[in-house]
């Protein structure tokens, strides 16, 4: 039987925070990005105990944009624009690096003493070679004002772009499409040829591709020019992903992610590589109200 599966990603598992554990997809030895995404965690679920919460400290980013898309829980997210927004389950926040931006992720207060779960997507989608040096922004588009299909069997929000019909009021560069889908037992899905590079994660559930299965916690590569369809032997949840190849190779190098090496080397130069001392950089400002911050690693 013919496959459209091109690869299956077995993600690298982490502990980034003594206990949150991360699935990287993205990027692989076998695939590097899926249309613009570069970079793809799965985050938890987690469960802190009272007086525990998520604390990311500020860091930069230039050349890409984020997308921090959460199943539970809750994210209250600072940046050098002077944002502060809760970032909370079903919603689209869209963060445009640029030339520029310092971020940082932690849990409110009121949370921390309660205790809470997180569950949820970090992506990374390298801006066009044209875009690098664009001026950072950051939207906020709630779970009520994107895109939906609900037909019973199946539910899908459409976070990014367009596809399967819809559109979604996230304005991002150039064809996309990223989407959550949740599916019943023994319901099928089917994923239109409408982008030149495809993926489906699997973030829990079980599915079946053309007899192959596919395992929670993995990412599936799809073949272009033909409709995939997908079918779930459990409730299911996965997201697609995908959209028109890059337009040339990137470094991704820590939080950096480039075209070109110079634009690296200008902001690794100008991110403290120490925490000791005055936080100094005419280029990256720290979120206001924010003091402490992640230092540069070491360069190889």
């Amino acid at each position: 039987m013919f496959s459209p599966v091109s690869a299956v990603l077995t993600p690298r598992r982490r502990d980034l925070l003594g206990g949150f554990l991360v699935a990287r997809a993205l990027p692989a030895v076998e695939k590097r990005s899926i249309g613009s995404f570069v970079f793809f965690d799965h985050m938890g679920p987690a469960k802190f105990a009272p007086g525990k919460g998520l604390d990311v400290r500020p860091h930069p980013h230039i050349g890409l944009a984020t997308v921090t898309y959460l199943f539970e829980g809750e994210i209250m997210h600072r940046d050098s624009l002077g944002t502060e927004q809760a970032i909370v389950a079903g919603d689209a926040n869209w963060m445009v690096a640029g030339s520029a931006i310092v971020h940082s992720e932690r849990t409110r207060l009121e949370l921390r003493r309660a205790g809470h779960v997180l569950h949820g997507i970090q992506a990374w989608l390298a801006l066009p070679a044209a875009h690098e040096q664009d001026k950072p922004i950051f939207k906020y588009h709630p779970a009520a004002k994107l895109p939906t299909i609900n037909r019973g069997d199946l539910n899908l929000r459409l976070i990014l772009g367009a596809g399967f019909g819809l559109k979604s009021p996230v304005k991002t560069y150039g064809g996309t499409v990223y989407a959550d889908v949740m599916l019943t037992p023994k319901a099928s899905f089917e994923i239109p040829p409408e982008h030149a590079e495809r993926a489906i994660y699997l973030v829990s559930g079980a599915l079946v591709i053309s007899g192959q299965a596919i395992e929670a916690g993995s990412m599936a590569g799809l073949l272009p020019d033909s409709s995939v369809t997908v079918e779930s032997t459990a409730n299911s949840r996965l997201m697609v992903l995908g959209g028109e190849p890059l337009d040339a190779p990137r470094t991704v190098w820590w939080n950096f992610v480039a075209s070109r090496p110079e634009l690296l080397q200008a902001a690794q130069a100008e991110w403290p590589a120490g925490t000791g001392g005055e936080f100094k950089s005419k280029r990256f400002k720290l979120p206001p109200g924010e003091s402490e911050f992640t230092p540069l690693p070491k360069l190889k």
